[in-house]
């Protein structure tokens, strides 16, 4: 049987799965990359691909690649990630692995989002927008059926976009961006160094803790503002929200949606439905696998 093999490359693991045209799961594996700063990840991808080989007994049909950084616009490769994952930049993944077709290759949450809408939350959808809601902020968006890729590949990081013009600047330069409004990444210097953590900001918040209530207030209001001017340049039908902070569902979606029917604006009613990612840490994978499926070169 014909499949992709779509590798989603991760700092702590690389995700491969072996899937056919109709989305049906034939094998997985997953092996550590060993660090972010360690050329060993290499030997991860190539023993996760070697994984799904030797249990299906053959060879894929497809392959794509999900990862982190910046793909060139021939989607060749990863153009720009500087400080991580050592030998990434650059690397023609057809030429590495031999491979009669081009393996294209996807930011990750590229990849997450296109999964999402061939198998997950968006399904079906033709203009969606993905956040994911972790250490930073990452997203990706999709217009009239097409991936959002822009000039350089810089489309769709919806956490770097500026809410507060006068805030601190964020690791791209944005002032007062939504990555530092709502990220792990920041949690500390908002809680003045009581929380580390989403996951004990929320347990905070369920013994009442005032000062945790408030931060976390101000988080999702800084969400909804940020989904809501989105929505207004965007206008896409789903919004799909994943990432570890997404795992706090009701406690997170439930004033969401609530502060939304106050900031989005919404002709004749129509308004965009917020959802949960529902593939996990499988959604990256999926998407390389059906972009692999389709890529035109």
């Amino acid at each position: 049987m014909e499949y992709a093999l779509g590798i989603d490359l991760g700092g702590t693991n690389v995700k491969t799965l072996a899937v056919t045209a109709r989305g049906r799961v034939l094998a997985e594996a997953s092996v550590p990359t060993g660090g972010t700063n360690h050329p060993r990840w290499k030997n991860a991808v190539r023993n996760a691909a070697k994984q799904i080989q030797d249990q299906l007994r053959s060879a894929p049909a497809w392959m794509g690649v999900a990862a982190p950084g910046l793909p060139s616009p021939n989607q060749r490769c990863i153009a720009h990630m500087p400080g991580r994952l050592p030998g990434l930049e650059e690397l023609d993944w057809q030429k590495a692995f031999a491979f009669p077709r081009v393996i294209p290759v996807l930011n990750d949450a590229q990849a997450a989002l296109l999964g999402e809408v061939w198998l997950g939350a968006a399904r079906r959808a033709q203009n969606a927008i993905l956040f994911t809601l972790g250490t930073g902020v990452g997203g990706a968006a999709l217009v009239d059926g097409r991936l959002l890729r822009g000039h350089l590949g810089r489309a769709g990081h919806l956490g770097h976009i500026s809410l507060n013009p006068a805030g601190k600047r964020d690791i791209v330069n944005t002032p007062g961006s939504l990555e530092d409004a709502i990220g792990n990444s920041s949690l500390s210097a908002r809680s003045g160094g009581r929380y580390c953590d989403t996951e004990k900001l929320l347990a905070a918040t369920l013994r009442d803790d005032p000062e945790a209530r408030r931060i976390w207030s101000d988080s999702i209001r800084a969400l909804a503002a940020a989904i809501a001017s989105l929505i207004n340049v965007l206008d896409p039908q789903t919004v799909v929200i994943g990432g570890g902070i997404a795992k706090a569902g009701p406690r997170l979606f439930v004033p969401l949606r609530r502060q939304l029917a106050r900031f989005e604006w919404r002709p004749a009613g129509a308004k965009a439905r917020i959802v949960p990612a529902q593939l996990g840490d499988r959604a990256g994978a999926f998407g390389a696998a059906w972009n692999a499926m389709n890529f035109r070169d």
